[in-house]
């Protein structure tokens, strides 16, 4: 700046312009306050004016004018003058002189004087008398260094013995004036010596500590020289190193507090220095470290190495002066002080010193004593003992209202942190304050403050994280103190507990040498009592550990979660041994097991249950689907709900009963009483709004696993994953339906269209969700529209259905205009929205009902009832109450039994008042390719792979459609097209997708096959059915227009299914692939009862198989252990294996020609060895003159 504003053209046109120019820059500068920019403008005038630039008239002209603008400016002149004395040189010194003597006219002589050298002065002429110097030496040798002598004598006795009595009297503040003076008195007339005077009224002072209202003035008015004080104090001090008595300590604090004296003018004399104070912290927790790592070796040493010496820390504590004065300091209460103290050394550095911190305890204990007794009072009859305030008038002001905590109590707590532990009294009012403070803050739904201005809710947050919880590791086996804090903890939502349980466990400690010690303890004991866990010392082990819990839950929880997935036998025992938990230590394991669970450096293949949802909820939405075990595990064990894939066949007839029966004859598992840890699971869901969150995250991770994973992953993990959410999403839908109120199920779950269009959930997921919605609302319309008849209560059961029709129809019309815009318009030319809408939205408890399952059940009830009325093990009154039992159970399967009767009837009539509107007709090619591509596509594949009681519900279903005679639908082709090469879907399927596809295929085969059997069964359910009128021949066109398919030719059919079916399978078998092998097996497993029937087709798939378990064996064991499980079990059905003559008539000229006319040729089969060709038409419905080429195929095979 000075470069710029400064420059050489002032000086050289200074007598035309440049003056001018320097005066209007000096006085804009002195107006901005810019003072180094003119003081520099000043320097360099002087400066040029001495080095010729500038003439020296000039020079002082311009001064005279500058130093009217402001008073300060002769002051800063002068000042210019003594640095350029300083550097000017000899041959310059002339106009230097000139210049200061020419100044004397507008500058005071006092303040040349005063600021430049004598010698100067002298040379400039302004002192004449040479005789100057030798004056000003003398008076200056006189005041600094002549010592006062007194009479040593005089004052020895006497004069020193009155002044102590004098001080010693007992007076009122308003006699410090008159004290002063005689203190005066004395000193002038026994000429006492000041200083020890002085040392003299700070020792009556130290003695009378609770003077200090007349004491601190009269030293202040004594000696106001503070650096004096703090060198009488110093020497004090100085000559008490080894024991600093505690009295002086408080004369410090006294006077520090008062202002006589300032820390920093204090804190030299005292020893030792804070370099010494952090490096003995410093060593402290390196020791503690230390001693944490020599727990954890196993010392394979013969004799224990002798300890080391403890040196002993009160002498070490008596010996820190510091400290002392800390006490001191909280002693008195100067928090103001001791925080500026705090603040030179590390954080908690002082308070864990045990007196400090009982110091700080003690003052606390009196500050909150207002607010305490205002909250916290038990019972007016239970007063306790009154703390009274602190004496001191500067210590801070009592807390007398809740709001105070944030500026009073916190900053006392933040400091003092786990040695809170100190004063148990004090660490039990914290707990309650907190407590009632807690209370006091308004909280939403989600445990967040409604005031958002509000401190407190994070004031006890912060509370609980620095001081509460650390200091509860220090109170051994104190389950009281445990319950008290969570108390305040589960006001809190899990997030913020697990915060602070995370901070407790892993950070705190790092910063505490005596907590990292109290873990390394806990950490000792849990090994020590892990070593007895058995199941034999469950009792004495479990109350070890609840003792261990209440102070150290984290420590003892992490090392029980690794023993047990290092010793899985533990898992027992120790579960057992958890009852004698606190519900912090429940909410602590929580934290522990999700802490577990997420471990990054964890292989994983391998109380609060909101928090582990909220952790399977995130782990679904960063597309990670293993912990998904843990939802199906937690629905399993708390609502009952199985997910069970393998059923038996009554099981699964059961599956398509009511509720009641499912419960009964539908699990595995005995269902226990669940109503309440169902109901504690459904509120946890609701509280976090997790219910529907985990049902579409599930659906969405469902179909994203198999695009996500790459191409090193494994195709048998994949599928695994893909089932694992298959399997839990379904599960979990359960739960929800049978929990939760309709009226909360709707209220939760989006709409159909939403969970189509904005979720992107597919079809089956989202119908599978939605359908207890839909029956809600047809139920719902239904009672409105019967209620609307007067006479309803006698209405007639055609009424009923017809009214049940409408409300069906009224629910579901707005459904089908919501799935219309999820497929292309070429779609619903062939089947219409109303029919994929009434596919999905029906169940098997609408299409069927188990009466074999009902009476069998009613009947195992009857037996047990006989059987507990003929107990002998039991009492009369506990025996007839079983009976009773069971007596109501009878009667309520029968009730239900006999609603599903009727709602079945009225879901019949409304398909059959619908049916004709399902398929449209177009054309026959129409009804051959396009209709049933889209069933199948549709409807029939996503449908019968997605539960096991959806794949018996498809198969039923087409029955159904068959049944009620619907138009344009052709039973022959759909059966066709499903059993004509199933290669593809086989090798889609996974595991599970497996058996159930393969239960569908069985369902679909005992139809086909009990049409098979006998002639009149096919009349009567066949015959004059829209379903068998198809028969296509060479012209692709109906021969007349209710040509039917005959029983023979319908059994010629059949039999070239068999044909296809075993082709797909060896196809599977022959790949080498381990998923179709092990998908063709799984299946041929599930359709063995009506597969394979022909004794050839058996005698091919068993040599198969063999070959499989052979090149299997000591490779893929699970292959081999398949192949050898399907093959005992198809040899065993050998004797019911028939001939070809016996399934289907076997022309003469069947066997003994070829065709070879047709470039068509067919997959030959001979000796159980293929040949793969290729044949157009395999998966469709085939012409008449191709009928006949399969029928000779099949032959040659045989051959």
């Amino acid at each position: 700046m000075a470069g710029k504003v400064w420059n050489s053209e002032i000086w050289k046109t200074w007598d035309k312009h440049g003056k001018n120019d320097f005066l209007k820059l000096i006085k804009h500068l002195f107006k901005e306050g810019n003072a180094a920019e003119w003081r520099r403008g000043l320097y360099e005038l002087i400066s040029n004016g001495i080095h010729g630039n500038i003439k020296k008239d000039n020079v002082i002209a311009t001064l005279s004018e500058v130093t009217n603008i402001d008073w300060a400016i002769p002051s800063a002149i002068v000042d210019i003058f003594t640095l350029i004395d300083a550097e000017v040189h000899t041959e310059d010194r002339n106009n230097f002189y000139y210049i200061v003597k020419e100044s004397e006219k507008v500058l005071t002589d006092r303040i040349i004087k005063e600021r430049l050298e004598i010698e100067t002065l002298q040379d400039v002429g302004t002192l004449k008398n040479r005789s100057f110097q030798t004056k000003f030496i003398k008076v200056k040798t006189k005041l600094y260094y002549k010592q006062r002598k007194f009479n040593l004598f005089r004052e020895e006795s006497e004069g020193y013995s009155k002044l102590i009595v004098e001080l010693n009297q007992e007076r009122p503040e308003s006699e410090v004036a008159s004290t002063l003076e005689i203190v005066k008195s004395l000193i002038g007339y026994f000429n006492l010596d000041p200083n020890r005077v002085l040392d003299i009224l700070l020792e009556t002072f130290e003695n009378r500590s609770e003077a200090d209202a007349f004491f601190i003035p009269l030293i202040r008015s004594y000696m106001s020289d503070q650096q004096v004080l703090c060198e009488v104090l110093g020497f004090k001090y100085s000559s008490t190193i080894n024991a600093t008595p505690f009295s002086l300590q408080k004369l410090t604090a006294l006077m520090l507090q008062h202002s006589v004296i300032q820390l920093d003018d204090m804190l030299p004399w005292l020893v030792p220095d804070d370099e010494t104070i952090i490096k003995e912290h410093e060593q402290a927790m390196k020791q503690a470290k230390e001693y944490v790592r020599k727990l954890s070796i196993i010392s394979t040493k013969d004799k224990e190495e002798v300890p080391e010496e403890k040196e002993n820390p009160q002498a070490k504590y008596a010996s820190n002066q510091k400290f002392g004065l800390c006490e001191a300091l909280l002693e008195i209460g100067a928090w103001e002080v001791t925080q500026a103290l705090f603040s030179r050394l590390p954080e908690h550095c002082f308070t864990d010193q045990r007196p400090i911190a009982l110091a700080l305890c003690k003052m606390i204990q009196a500050l909150i004593e207002p607010v305490y007794r205002k909250y916290c009072i038990i019972s007016p009859k239970l007063q306790g003992r009154k703390i009274p305030p602190l004496k001191n008038s500067l210590a801070p002001k009592p807390i007398c209202s809740l709001e105070e905590i944030h500026d009073q109590l916190l900053p006392m707590l933040i400091v003092l942190g786990p040695n809170l532990h100190h004063d148990p009294i004090l660490l039990y009012k914290v707990m309650r304050l907190c407590h009632a403070a807690i209370k006091q803050c308004p909280l939403d739904a989600n445990k967040q403050p409604v005031d958002k201005n509000s401190t407190l809710y994070y004031d006890v947050l912060t509370i609980l994280d620095v001081a509460l919880l650390p200091s509860l590791s220090f109170m051994d086996c104190n389950c009281c103190v445990a319950e008290e804090l969570w108390n305040i903890l589960k006001y809190y939502p899990y997030q913020n507990r697990y915060c602070l349980y995370a901070r407790w466990k892993n950070d705190t400690p790092l910063q505490h040498a005596a907590l990292l010690r109290k873990r390394a303890d806990a950490q000792k004991k849990i090994k020590s009592i892990m070593k007895r866990v058995s199941k034999e010392t469950i009792k004495p082990v479990g109350r070890s550990i609840g003792k261990l819990t209440h102070s150290s839950p984290g420590v003892l929880f992490d090392y029980v979660l690794i023993q047990i997935q290092l010793y899985d036998n533990l898992i027992g025992p120790v579960v057992d041994s958890l009852k004698y938990l606190t519900n912090i230590s429940y909410d602590v394991l929580g934290y522990c097991l999700v802490e577990a669970l997420a471990g990054a450096d964890r292989d994983r293949f391998k109380h609060d249950g909101t928090s582990l949802l909220q952790y399977v909820a995130n782990q679904l939405k960063a597309q990670k689907s293993l912990d998904l075990l843990i939802l199906k595990e937690i629905v399993q064990k708390m609502a009952g709900i199985e997910a069970a894939e393998e059923m038996t066949a009554d099981q699964l007839d059961a599956m398509a009963g009511g509720d009641l029966l499912k419960n009964e004859a539908g699990y595995f598992s005995q269902v226990r009483n669940t109503k309440k840890s169902s109901q504690r699971l459904k509120e946890a869901l609701a509280e976090h709004d997790l219910a529907v969150a985990l049902c579409l995250l599930m659906a969405q991770q469902k179909h994203c696993v198999v695009y996500r994973e790459t191409d090193k992953s494994h195709l048998k993990l994949v599928g695994k994953l893909y089932d694992q959410c298959q399997d839990t999403l379904v599960q979990f839908g359960t739960f929800l339906g049978s929990t939760m109120t309709v009226d909360e199920y709707v209220e939760r779950l989006p709409s159909i269209h939403s969970m189509l269009q904005d979720n992107h959930i597919h079809a089956d997921v989202a119908f599978f969700l939605a359908r207890p919605m839909f029956a809600h609302a047809i139920n719902i319309k239904y009672d409105a529209l019967r209620k609307a008849d007067p006479n309803y209560k006698k209405m007639s059961s055609a009424i009923k259905q017809a009214k049940y029709a409408e409300a069906a129809q009224a629910v579901m019309a707005p459904v089908a205009q919501s799935v219309r815009p999820l497929h292309p318009l070429k779609v619903w030319e062939d089947i219409s929205p109303q029919f994929l809408v009434t596919f999905w939205s029906l169940s098997m408890y609408d299409l069927y009902v188990p009466v074999e399952s009902y009476q069998r059940e009613i009947n195992k009830l009857k037996q047990l009832a006989i059987q507990a009325a003929d107990s002998k093990d039991m009492n009369a009154s506990k025996g007839k109450k079983e009976q009773e039992r069971y007596t109501t159970l009878i009667e309520k399967l029968q009730d239900e039994k006999r609603k599903q009767e009727e709602h079945v009837e009225k879901v019949f009539a409304y398909l059959r008042q619908e049916k004709d509107s399902w398929f449209l007709s177009r054309s026959a090619k129409s009804a051959k390719n396009e209709t049933i591509t889209q069933f199948l596509q549709l409807c029939l594949f996503p449908r019968c792979t997605f539960t096991t009681v959806d794949a018996m519900y498809c198969a039923k279903f087409v029955h159904t459609i068959h049944s009620l005679k619907t138009a344009n639908f052709s039973t022959l082709l759909c059966y066709d097209r499903l059993f004509c090469d199933i290669t593809y879907s086989v090798t889609s399927c996974t595991e599970n997708e497996a058996n159930r596809y393969g239960r569908f295929l069985c369902a679909m085969l005992e139809t086909v096959m009990r049409w098979h059997s006998e002639r009149a069964i096919f009349d009567k359910e066949c015959s004059n059915y829209p379903g068998f009128v198809t028969k296509f021949r060479v012209s692709n066109q109906f021969s007349e227009a209710n040509d039917m398919v005959g029983f023979e030719n319908y059994r010629h059919v059949c039999h070239k299914w068999h044909y296809k079916i075993t082709k797909a399978i060896v196809v599977c078998l022959d790949s080498k692939d381990y998923v179709q092998i092990r998908n063709s097996l799984i299946i041929l497993i599930k359709i063995l009862p009506h597969f394979p029937v022909l004794s050839k087709l058996s005698q091919i798939l068993e040599r198969k198989v063999d070959k499989v378990k052979e090149e299997e064996r000591g490779q893929r064991q699970d292959l081999h252990i398949l192949a050898t499980s399907y093959s005992g079990q198809l040899k065993a059905r050998t004797p019911c294996m028939i001939r070809e003559s016996d399934f289907h008539h076997v022309g003469d000229k069947a066997g003994k020609t070829q065709d070879t006319s047709n470039n068509d040729t067919v997959e030959k089969v001979s000796n159980g060895i293929t040949s793969k060709e290729i044949s157009n038409g395999d998966t469709r419905t085939e012409k008449e003159n191709k009928d006949q080429r399969e029928k000779r195929t099949v032959n040659q095979a045989h051959q």
